[in-house]
């Protein structure tokens, strides 16, 4: 099971919000603004902030750092990790059934993540056949699109999907994360997509609307 940090409600969890980082940062890095919306104790929430494996990234000239599976470049319309993206699916999967195993229902279950992290919540989600609460992917795309006909297994019906992009955004491209959700509509999936006037990152109106998104799917 991967490292990870966990922020536990008081009262006992009724729900959960898995939450993956991007490419080079770890498990701390959103650990502070979730903190600061205070959803475990408000909602009842337990927070996993889990940390990628530590692995040489072409991207970057090989050197090691936490991914949650190897980037080759930028451009999102070549070559991909597949055997990688199938270790950290998996790696993903387990940390559900760790939530599911503690008592809390798939129903009640986000997967969150931002960039390679939003890039593997919808990689996941859209092959996982049990209803979820939401998924929301953060200046992300969708890996591997041309195999998502033949391997997706979630419900179009019952699969709230929201992606938050930066119009401004020079590491994943506004373009990549239009052509994810083309991919994502032809398979009959509906996305609940807001574009900010920003680069790689988050903004404070963005910010606002992700914690009402947050407390409405999990309230």
């Amino acid at each position: 099971m991967l490292e990870r940090i966990e922020i536990e409600p008081r009262p006992q969890a009724r729900s959960a919000v898995i939450w993956l980082h991007g490419l080079g940062a770890d498990g701390h890095d959103f650990e502070p603004l979730l903190r600061q919306w205070g959803l475990a104790d408000e909602l009842a929430v337990r927070i996993v902030l889990p940390h990628a494996p530590v692995q040489p990234v072409t991207l970057n000239g090989g050197m090691r750092m936490r991914a949650w599976y190897d980037i080759f470049d930028l451009r999102f319309n070549g070559a991909e990790d597949t055997a990688g993206i199938e270790r950290a699916r998996r790696l993903l999967l387990d940390l559900v059934q760790c939530e599911r195993e503690r008592g809390i229902d798939s129903r009640n279950i986000i997967l969150a993540g931002f960039s390679q992290g939003g890039a593997l919540v919808l990689h996941t989600a859209l092959r996982y056949p049990e209803p979820l609460a939401g998924v929301l992917a953060l200046s992300a795309y969708l890996p591997e699109p041309g195999r998502l006909a033949a391997e997706k297994r979630a419900d179009p019906r019952r699969l709230p999907l929201r992606m938050d992009h930066g119009l401004r955004d020079q590491i994943v491209p506004y373009a990549a994360a239009q052509k994810s959700i083309e991919y994502m509509q032809a398979e009959g999936y509906r996305v609940d997509f807001h574009s900010y006037a920003m680069e790689h990152g988050l903004c404070p109106e963005q910010i606002d609307s992700l914690h009402d998104w947050l407390r409405q799917r999990l309230g």
